[in-house]
C-alpha cells in the first residue's frame, strides 16, 4: 500500500553536524582557555543555544552568532572586533562545505519514490536548507518539501492536515529522537529511527522501542526492507 514518507534532511541524508563539530573545534582552539576544559566550554555553549534557539532558530549563521556570544562571555582577553568576525567566520565556513551524501541515499530515494509519496521535512534557516537541498541534487525525489523553524508535535500534525495525509499510512524517517521520532509518535504517526554516530548531543533522547508504529532500521538503504 502507498505509504506517505516525511524524511529528515541533516544527518538523515547527507552529513551535517560533523561540520558544527569541526567548527566548535576551531572555537575552542582560538579561544585558548586557560582552565575551562572542552566539555565545559561546550556545555556552557548548550546553554545559550537553548536560549537562542527559541528566538533565533537553526542553522549556521545562528550558530556564529551562538559562538559570538560565548566568546565575549569566556575570552580571558581583550575582546578585540577582528577577533569577533574571526568566530563567526568557524561558522560561516560550514555553508562552504561540499554537501556529502550518506551512503546508499541517493538508490533508496530512487526506488522509494517510484512507491511512496515522498515529503522532505526538515528545520532550519529556509535560505541555508534550500541551499544544501539544491547542492545534494536530491530535491527531484520529492513531491514536496517543509521547512519549519521546529520541529514539534503541533508542525507534525499542521503537516498530516495540509497534506490531507493519511496518519496511518505516514511515517516520518530521521536520524533524532528528540525531533524525528518523538514528535512524530506524540502526532499519532509512525516514526523510522535511522540512527547517526554524530547525531548533534542536544537532539539525543532514549528511544523507547516496542511502539507499534516505530521502526528501528541501521542504515537510510535499510528502508528499502520496510517501504
Amino acid at each position: 500500500m502507498r505509504q506517505f514518507l516525511l524524511i529528515d534532511a541533516d544527518d538523515t541524508l547527507w552529513e551535517n553536524n560533523v561540520y558544527f563539530e569541526e567548527a566548535f573545534q576551531e572555537f575552542v582552539d582560538f579561544l585558548g582557555h586557560s582552565t575551562l576544559t572542552k566539555e565545559q566550554i561546550r556545555a556552557i555553549l548548550d546553554e545559550i543555544e537553548l536560549v537562542n534557539i527559541k528566538v533565533h532558530g537553526y542553522g549556521s549563521l545562528n550558530f556564529g552568532r551562538n559562538l559570538r556570544q560565548c566568546y565575549v562571555r569566556l575570552a580571558e582577553r581583550q575582546i578585540r572586533e577582528e577577533d569577533l568576525e574571526r568566530v563567526m567566520g568557524f561558522a560561516r565556513g560550514i555553508l562552504d562545505r561540499p554537501v556529502e551524501l550518506i551512503e546508499g541515499v541517493p538508490e533508496t530515494l530512487a526506488y522509494l519514490a517510484g512507491r511512496h509519496d515522498l515529503t522532505l521535512f526538515t528545520k532550519g534557516h529556509p535560505e541555508e536548507q534550500r541551499l544544501k537541498i539544491d547542492r545534494s541534487g536530491l530535491g527531484r525525489f520529492f513531491r514536496h518539501t517543509a521547512i519549519v523553524k521546529e520541529k514539534d508535535v503541533e508542525s507534525y500534525r499542521r503537516l498530516v492536515a495540509e497534506g490531507n495525509l493519511d496518519p496511518a499510512r505516514t511515517w516520518m524517517v530521521g536520524n533524532s529522537p528528540r525531533s524525528d521520532i518523538k514528535p512524530a509518535l506524540e502526532a499519532g504517526i509512525g516514526a523510522v529511527y535511522v540512527p547517526h554516530p554524530r547525531t548533534w548531543h542536544l537532539e539525543k533522547e532514549p528511544v523507547a522501542d516496542g511502539h507499534d508504529r516505530l521502526l528501528i532500521v541501521g542504515s537510510f538503504a535499510e528502508l528499502r526492507r520496510y517501504f
